[in-house]
């Protein structure tokens, strides 16, 4: 543990005095998943126990004991839809294997042009892709640790960019009161650019000079962009956990690459395994943030002792922005 605990410090140390707000590509990464932990804050680093830990902690699969699936859709800003979409597997001892869809649509756009202001007619289209493999493993019936790789892509038009990225993740289960701490690595990659036929273009090589060939093919270069590496640390702990109810408590503390500092607080009340309140607020300490309050229910209902369905809604107050709302379908099986 104590070589897990020196590598996230080595990675928090990197990344200090990177702060570049609005610097990365694909920033859709970082919008959150599951209504669950997003109806806490995104405080779910140290509590990530179902199927939606394949984002938000993969070390976190292997703490489930059951197979898992889930849905998740967000109703964005300016018509834009927000899916994902996992699964994870138990392998025994072997531990946990999952799978993950990422899938950010913003609908077909019309063209303007200086000439056409107010459209040509003709429709364009964008639309953001990530893809995740991941594997966890209970190294200790304390010690988890998990992995994901993952392929992703950004298209505009006629033009994209890629590129395969890593997340890695620990979470450990004290004896402290049931004190959970986690931390996670995520979106450490390789940088973006875009590229295609979008970026062809006519040059004229030298315009000061007359009867050259003011029409050669050339192609756009395009700057390299890194993607959005983000260190978070998170703690959570049962604080009522009995028979029929359960509250949890959790704060996560995140470094990015791409903005300053913030701390994610929220809670989780479950009665009789059955409904559960949230509450939690996001992005304290940030300047400039429209983020704030969240809140959110879910309804777990078990059929039998291997088969159970959980619907889960989420709440999220963006200011100025309005709001966001989220909904999730999820079966355990």
């Amino acid at each position: 543990m104590k070589k897990f605990i020196f590598l996230f410090l080595i990675s928090t140390a990197c990344l200090i005095g990177q702060s570049k707000i609005g610097s990365t590509a694909a920033p859709f990464l970082n919008i959150a998943v599951s209504p669950r932990a997003i109806s806490m804050g995104g405080a779910f680093v140290g509590t990530a126990n179902d199927v939606s830990s394949l984002y938000w902690n993969p070390a976190g699969a292997s703490r489930s004991n059951t197979n898992e699936a889930m849905f998740s859709h967000s109703r964005w800003f300016a018509d834009i839809n927000y899916n994902w979409a996992g699964a994870m597997i138990k392998l025994g001892g072997a531990g946990t294997i999952g799978l993950s869809l990422t899938y950010l649509d913003y609908g077909d756009i019309e063209v303007t042009t200086l000439a056409e202001q107010d459209g040509t007619g003709q429709f364009y289209s964008a639309h953001d892709l990530s893809m995740g493999l991941t594997y966890a493993y209970n190294l200790t019936d304390r010690f988890s640790l998990g992995g994901t790789v993952k392929y992703i892509q950004q298209n505009i038009w006629n033009s994209s960019a890629s590129s395969i990225a890593l997340d890695l993740g620990v979470l450990f289960h004290s004896d402290i009161y049931g004190l959970r701490i986690g931390a996670t690595i995520t979106n450490f990659g390789s940088a973006m650019n875009m590229d295609g036929k979008d970026l062809l273009v006519q040059h004229d090589i030298d315009p000061n000079s007359s009867g050259n060939n003011d029409q050669i093919l050339a192609n756009l270069k395009t700057d390299d962009f890194p993607l959005p590496l983000t260190f978070r640390i998170g703690l959570a702990m049962d604080v009522v956990d009995s028979d029929d109810h359960r509250l949890t408590l959790a704060a996560d503390a995140l470094h990015p690459n791409d903005n300053d500092e913030s701390i994610n607080v929220g809670m989780e009340y479950i009665f009789n395994n059955l409904i559960a309140f949230r509450v939690g607020y996001k992005s304290l300490f940030l300047n400039n943030s429209e983020e704030g309050l969240t809140a959110g229910v879910g309804l777990n209902y078990d059929f039998t002792s291997n088969f159970g369905v959980r619907v889960d809604y989420a709440y999220q107050d963006f200011g100025v922005l309005d709001y966001t709302q989220h909904f999730s379908l999820g079966i355990k099986f």
